[in-house]
């Protein structure tokens, strides 16, 4: 098996310094970076359907930069004006970090996971359970958030201010890849989707995460790579390591 071209199933790495441009030139690949989904906003209409007013709320909860792009985008929309002392809870640093984008970042308000777990971010929410919270998530969310906070009964909503739908392929666009590589269920659906006769004969897949993996094998799909584990605790070292099993050093 030769692999020369490879599709990563993301945008394409802001940075220079991304591990997967190391990983073309010690391994002479093709890295080419293809979202199999994207994201849609919600429109107002489409967002008050689900009966949760956002002004109602003195705290929310971000688990990820994209659910703060709509949230935000959506409250433009809607004319919704964020108090000084809102709350904001977030599963990481970085997620917290990026709040500064539309807000003025204080620490009295902002709060964080320092492992970017959501479980670790229960503590705190605890501590102010006196909030009401609003929990900013995507149509396909799996609820696993609700999960912990439904058991640290806290008072909370749920709503989607965002949409993950599939990414299309055109006819014309090539398809001749000898690895894909998938980060959620929902870029294994679209893989289904834009090719439903597909058959994967020496193609690898690779995987991220528990659920990823369990959308490609209820698809059908063999997994080479398994992403993370012990070994490989990121995606472009779990490629790393197939990539030498193919070609072993002398």
């Amino acid at each position: 098996m030769r692999v020369q071209k490879i599709l990563v199933s993301q945008p394409r790495p802001t940075s220079e310094k991304s591990p997967y441009f190391d990983l073309e030139q010690k391994h002479g690949v093709e890295i080419v970076f293809r979202p199999f989904i994207k994201v849609e906003a919600m429109t107002p209409r489409e967002f008050r359907a689900q009966k949760v007013a956002i002004p109602e709320h003195t705290a929310i909860i971000f688990t990820a930069k994209t659910a703060i792009d709509h949230f935000f985008k959506l409250c433009e929309t809607m004319r919704i004006t964020m108090p000084d002392d809102q709350k904001y809870f977030c599963t990481s640093e970085s997620i917290a970090n990026y709040l500064q984008k539309y807000i003025v970042y204080r620490k009295r308000k902002v709060f964080f996971s320092k492992t970017g777990k959501f479980v670790d971010l229960i503590p705190q929410i605890v501590k102010h359970k006196t909030e009401k919270y609003f929990l900013a998530v995507s149509d396909v969310n799996t609820g696993a958030e609700a999960e912990l906070l439904d058991k640290s009964k806290i008072n909370y909503d749920r709503a989607a201010v965002y949409r993950t739908v599939s990414n299309d392929f055109t006819p014309d666009e090539p398809f001749d890849y000898q690895m894909l590589v998938f980060f959620s269920p929902q870029g294994i659906e679209s893989l289904v989707k834009n090719f439903p006769n597909y058959q994967q004969g020496d193609t690898a897949i690779a995987t991220f995460g528990a659920a990823t993996a369990a959308a490609a094998r209820d698809a059908g799909l063999r997994i080479d790579i398994e992403a993370p584990s012990p070994a490989a605790p990121s995606m472009p070292a779990a490629i790393d390591n197939f990539l030498k099993s193919l070609n072993p050093p002398a």
